[in-house]
C-alpha cells in the first residue's frame, strides 16, 4: 500500500474545508495553511471536485466548500477518488491475482492486507480527525 502526496494533500485541504464549513475558502488560503504547494493543490482539488467530495463557485465570494457533510467523507474516499485502488501489486489490482503452486496462498493475503486497510480508512471520517484536533488543543487556545 502506497500513500500519495496528493492524497495526504487532498485530505488536509479536505480538513481546511471542513474546519470552516460556514464559508468558501480559496485554494490559496488552504495551501497557506497546510504549507501545499499551490500549483499542486489546485489540480488535486479538481479531482475531489469530479469525485463529489468538494463543490465550488466562481468569484469574488467564490471558492470551495465540502461536497458533501464532513461526517459522510471517509479517508477510504478520499484514497480512492485520488489514487484509485488502494492496494495494487505491480500497478495492477490484487481482486483477480492468482499465483501457481507454492505462491497460491499469496494473492488472498495481499486482499486481506487491502481490506484490512480499508476497513480502517472507511472508519476514519473528516469529523472524527477535527474531534481527534480539538481533544489535542489545550483548554483556552484555539486552533490556527
Amino acid at each position: 500500500m502506497h500513500i500519495s502526496a496528493k492524497a495526504d494533500y487532498a485530505t488536509r485541504a479536505l480538513l481546511e474545508l471542513a474546519r470552516e464549513p460556514a464559508r468558501p475558502l480559496t485554494c490559496e488560503s488552504i495551501a497557506s495553511s497546510q504549507g501545499i504547494p499551490f500549483r499542486f493543490l489546485k489540480s488535486v482539488v479538481g479531482e475531489l471536485r469530479k469525485a463529489g467530495l468538494v463543490r465550488s463557485q466562481r468569484g469574488c465570494e467564490g471558492g470551495y466548500w465540502l461536497g458533501r457533510p464532513a461526517d459522510r467523507i471517509t479517508l477510504l474516499d478520499v484514497s480512492r477518488a485520488i489514487d484509485g485502488e488502494l492496494l495494487t501489486l505491480r500497478g495492477e489490482s490484487v481482486s483477480g491475482l492468482a499465483y501457481p503452486g507454492a505462491g497460491a496462498g499469496l494473492p488472498e493475503v495481499w486482499r486481506r492486507v487491502e481490506s484490512a486497510a480499508a476497513g480502517i480508512l472507511q472508519g476514519v471520517t473528516l469529523t472524527s480527525l477535527l474531534a481527534d484536533e480539538a481533544a489535542r488543543t489545550p483548554a483556552g487556545r484555539g486552533a490556527s
